[in-house]
């Protein structure tokens, strides 16, 4: 019983361990969460806030800081390599002022960074890419702080049925965040510049 105990300890600690994060900002974070949330190997992502100095930001007041989503995964299924591969491939990596529709420093995108690993990853990811594209890729990487994540009402936006008020008059969440999408012109500017080496697009 002893020894089944302390294999059963070994093996929770062996699965613990294949668990990691990766935080990205790439616009506006219902996009980015939506993205991920369906990746084999991904087991959470939560959109927030990061890379500013404020303490506690909300969606009404995070000045300074981008919005983010923090991916956890498993190692074992999906590498830091390949999410920051998918990564590129769904964002306007030549766009320094925002993303899409979306301008703005809070909307600018970025690799954020724990360790030297990591910071080697990225670089050598957007090395590729960017070799691949023939164009220069401005996405940054950047040492990772604090994650602050954004309020209960963000998270899963694109899955929920709850009304929301729109300029099309009241709808489902979930279709408001597609006529978003859409509107944004996320997609076909994703198709435009990575064409069959897009990712997520609908």
């Amino acid at each position: 019983m002893i020894r089944l105990t302390l294999a059963l300890i070994l093996l929770a600690g062996a699965a613990q361990a294949k668990t990691q994060t990766a935080i990205l900002a790439g616009g506006c974070f219902w996009c980015v969460e939506s993205n991920f949330e369906g990746v084999a190997g991904v087991k959470d992502v939560i959109s927030g806030y990061t890379g500013g100095n404020s303490q506690n930001p909300t969606y009404d007041d995070h000045d300074g800081h981008y919005e983010a989503v923090k991916i956890t995964y498993d190692d074992a299924k999906i590498t830091y390599a390949q999410i920051v591969d998918k990564f590129l491939h769904s964002t306007d990596v030549v766009d320094a002022g925002g993303q899409f529709c979306d301008r703005g420093k809070a909307y600018r995108s970025a690799i954020f960074v724990s360790n030297t690993a990591e910071k080697n990853i990225a670089k050598d990811e957007i090395a590729k890419a960017q070799a691949a594209l023939g164009q220069t890729i401005v996405t940054p990487v950047l040492s990772a702080k604090t994650f602050w994540p954004a309020e209960a009402y963000h998270q899963d936006y694109y899955k929920s049925t709850e009304l929301v008020l729109t300029r099309r008059g009241p709808k489902e969440k979930q279709n408001a965040y597609k006529f978003y999408r859409e509107s944004c012109g996320r997609d076909a500017r994703v198709k435009q510049l990575w064409g069959s080496a897009a990712e997520f697009t609908h």
